[in-house]
């Protein structure tokens, strides 16, 4: 697919779905944003990630949203058409309200959440002012059957009964003639950190596909204190560098007066891009996990022309 025609009044709404897919893979894609952004080349490109935990308090997470002015924006745990959240389109009412253009994965079916002729789903989204294109679901090999529908299960809210599996959205995003590479994950919270690092690893193996110096963010809830499991290695051995600080951040608060909160939410990248300046923004309070934001800024390699270019030139100008 190739860049979003955008418009500041107009919404385009698209549903891409392979003849393999099934209902819950669906990729929705929506234009907000308006033309004519401006880039400067060395500028700064911020990225917030953000388990937003299903867009249950949607003014807080907009107003938050709103005064970061983010170039990029991941988003995990986004409803679509749940009861939970009013039915609302969440990733396209963020986007409306910023004027973004934005890209939604379908991670699950939610069945406690909506019907059979209205079907209510839950996933990733991927916002920015800029254009993105090239959508597509890694949907992970290895899941955990926790949220399988089971016969002697009630279809009721506290059971969470799902069709689908954890996935990584993945996209390209447009920023001043270069493109970025995202991966947009969400690793399963149920089983063992065995299981994450598999997902994580077919996330790793599939980032093959780019060359090396082809600027990648990965990003999203791990479900995993990568600095602490076997995850920590394989992101080495596959050049993806840590933005988070040689000490454990906290991603999370604390769910009770003994619960320990936990570092699950991470940011990576690899190729020719470099980040500074994670902030975890632990005073705001529209979910259950704390907003993350960095900076990034691409590399631009210089090509010294060679000798037979050099001699040509001056001949030339003799």
């Amino acid at each position: 697919m190739g860049q979003l025609e955008v418009s500041t009044w107009v919404s385009t709404i698209q549903l891409f779905i392979s003849e393999n897919m099934s209902s819950n893979q669906e990729i929705e894609v929506g234009s907000f944003a308006p033309t004519g952004r401006l880039f400067r080349p060395g500028s700064p490109i911020l990225v917030v990630d953000w388990n937003i935990d299903r867009g249950l308090q949607l003014g807080g997470i907009i107003d938050f949203l709103a005064s970061t002015n983010a170039d990029l924006i991941l988003l995990q745990e986004v409803d679509f058409n749940a009861r939970r959240t009013h039915k609302i389109d969440v990733a396209q009412e963020i986007s409306r309200k910023l004027q973004l253009n934005y890209i939604f994965g379908r991670e699950f079916q939610e069945l406690t959440q909506g019907t059979r002729i209205s079907p209510a789903f839950h996933g990733q989204a991927t916002l920015s002012p800029w254009p993105l294109s090239n959508p597509r679901i890694l949907r992970f090999r290895r899941q955990s059957n926790f949220w399988r529908p089971r016969w002697f299960l009630p279809n009721i809210e506290p059971f969470q009964e799902r069709i689908g599996g954890r996935m990584a959205l993945v996209c390209d995003v447009s920023i001043g003639g270069r493109t970025l590479v995202t991966y947009n994950l969400h690793l399963e919270s149920r089983g063992d950190d065995g299981l994450r690092c598999s997902q994580l690893n077919e996330t790793l193996s599939d980032a093959l596909r780019y060359k090396s110096i082809t600027p990648i963010l990965l990003a999203g809830d791990l479900n995993l204190e990568v600095s602490l499991s076997m995850a920590a290695n394989a992101l080495r051995q596959a050049q993806f560098l840590s933005t988070a600080p040689k000490e454990t951040v906290r991603t999370t608060p604390p769910r009770s007066l003994f619960d320990r909160a936990r570092a699950i939410d991470w940011i990576f990248t690899r190729g020719s891009i470099r980040a500074a300046g994670l902030r975890i923004h632990n005073s705001v309070s529209a979910s259950d996990h704390y907003p993350l934001s960095v900076r990034l800024a691409f590399i631009y390699r210089s090509v010294k022309p060679d000798r037979d270019s050099i001699s040509t030139a001056r001949e030339a100008s003799s």
